[in-house]
């Protein structure tokens, strides 16, 4: 993994959606993506995407990030133990988790995010999962939670980090063999946290709904460290990546850039919606404003959650629960409307393909965060009688799940490449994606030790990676919608963990929905 560019955040240009359009009184049809100039690209002649078969291998992605010691059922088989040892060297057992991209290191911040995300997506869409995969997105869930539990096992601390980036980073080399230094950082009162603690919380809280019916003190266990990691972020205010050690360690590859208000309120968010404790109702009726509950940002992922948060939140206006929370269905669709051409607001960039567009690099991110934020949406106004009101335009939700739809599409091979962005989705792939584990022969297959700077051949080789990467979603095409399958370019090539976990509630959705706005007989 390279360098993380910032997110943006300035509104950009444009973005073209808007189908069932309730305006005036009049119901608008829905409009194709070439009648507003949008080319339209059908997958290798397919009619339709075999979104059950993206989902299985959108979660069996998971399997081939993870470290520690492998379960009897790992799927991903080229993959061997690793990282078995860490957090030894600070007195803690920080064995499991997560890699979060193409390297060997443990970042957790984007970890608890991925949890987060994993967690909502089977919260609000595990119905449409067939058996089997809502069985292994429940695993995978639990692979984060069980670490993300171990980072708050020592008193006064949380632990941040496992492995020194830039020490893994001159290295290419298989994560069973790595021998760079696991360097454990975190975070206390003296050097604060609170975007870490705040997501932790949230994704603990998260987590602790998924397994309340199957395992429920399991269940309580996630939902009273929830609260412990809350309590924290809460008591030591301050951003991780304000400390130089930890800015030393942690940027450019996982900064605050946002800074750490928005993972207080939706560390609280969470809390409040798993354990209906008004307590955490009252936090954010009080701290809303104070903390940036209504700062405009058509940003939603591992840094900034203004957007994820007014989407939870509304849910409970929406539903007619608590009315005191109507400013946040109102920053929601304030959010949504950035995505509406005809309304007053700057909107997001499209490529001239059609993919949701923002300046950076690894843009998949973007493409399946907001489309997971758009079928949510639509979940909850579908089950009311509220529009998402953008000045005189007001939208259902049948527009937002279309226009999720395209994104995925877009992403599964309708564009102008003629690719899928999955690995193993498809007859045509990325088949050099930036990932050391995937591009290093098996230790499987090749049991001798691969030093450290061994790996660079197959580093700098025009071969494809001899272990495909089931699932696993790159960071896509630029703006012009080029995409050159190269596994230096970072940027395109390299899958991440928050680029799938979104999208797992994103294919279940379609899953159940395959055409949003048609209705079955």
């Amino acid at each position: 993994m390279a360098p993380r560019p910032p997110p943006t955040h300035r509104l950009c240009v444009r973005i073209l959606l808007v189908s069932f359009v309730l305006a005036a009184h009049r119901l608008v049809p829905p409009c194709s993506a070439s009648f507003f100039g949008f080319p339209h690209f059908p997958a290798s002649g397919k009619q339709r995407h075999d979104y059950r078969d993206a989902l299985a291998k959108s979660i069996l992605f998971f399997e081939g990030q993870r470290s520690g010691r492998l379960p009897p059922g790992q799927r991903a088989s080229w993959r061997g133990d690793s990282g078995v040892s860490d957090g030894a060297g600070a007195g803690a057992d920080l064995e499991g988790g997560y890699y979060d991209a193409g390297d060997n290191v443990k970042f957790g911040f984007p970890m608890a995010f991925t949890t987060t995300m994993l967690a909502w997506s089977v919260l609000e869409f595990g119905d449409s999962m067939p058996r089997d995969e809502r069985r292994h997105a429940a695993a995978a869930v639990r692979w984060g939670s069980d670490y993300l539990l171990k980072t708050l096992s020592h008193p006064g601390v949380i632990f941040l980090q496992v492995g020194d980036p830039w020490k893994d980073h001159e290295c290419w080399e298989r994560p069973e063999d790595m021998d760079t230094e696991r360097t454990v950082y975190n975070v206390s009162a003296g050097r604060p946290g609170s975007d870490i603690a705040g997501e932790t919380a949230a994704a603990l809280a998260a987590a602790s709904m998924v397994f309340r019916d199957d395992d429920a003190e399991y269940a309580e266990t996630l939902l009273a460290s929830a609260r412990k990691a809350f309590e924290y972020a809460d008591t030591y205010k301050g951003a991780y990546s304000d400390d130089p050690d930890l800015r030393a360690g942690g940027c450019p590859f996982y900064c605050d850039f946002n800074g750490y208000q928005d993972e207080l309120l939706w560390g609280a968010a969470w809390l409040r919606r798993a354990s209906k404790d008004d307590t955490f109702l009252h936090y954010i009726q009080n701290n809303g404003k104070t903390l940036g509950a209504e700062d405009s940002s058509n940003e939603f992922g591992w840094d900034n959650k203004h957007a994820g948060l007014n989407v939870l939140v509304s849910k409970e206006f929406i539903e007619g629960e608590v009315l005191s929370l109507q400013s946040y269905k109102e920053f929601a669709d304030n959010f949504i409307c950035t995505l509406i051409p005809e309304s007053s607001s700057p909107h997001i960039t499209y490529t001239p393909g059609g993919m949701l567009y923002k300046p950076g690099g690894s843009n998949m991110q973007h493409v399946t965060s907001i489309s997971f934020l758009l079928l949510t949406y639509a979940k909850y106004l579908s089950k009311s009688s509220h529009t998402v009101n953008c000045g005189d335009i007001s939208v259902g939700p049948v527009t937002l799940q279309q226009q999720a739809k395209k994104q995925v599409d877009y992403l599964l091979g309708d564009n102008p490449m003629k690719m899928s962005y999955m690995i193993g989705y498809g007859d045509r792939y990325p088949q050099r994606i930036h990932h050391r584990a995937s591009s290093l022969p098996s230790i499987k297959d090749h049991p001798q030790r691969m030093a450290c700077k061994e790996g660079t051949p197959y580093y700098n080789s025009p071969s494809s990676n001899p272990n495909p990467l089931i699932g696993a979603v790159v960071g896509g095409p630029g703006e012009d919608d080029t995409y050159e399958d190269d596994r230096a370019d970072f940027r395109k090539s390299e899958p991440t963990t928050y680029i799938n976990a979104p999208l797992v509630g994103v294919l279940a959705f379609l899953v159940g929905n395959p055409n949003p706005g048609h209705f079955r007989h």
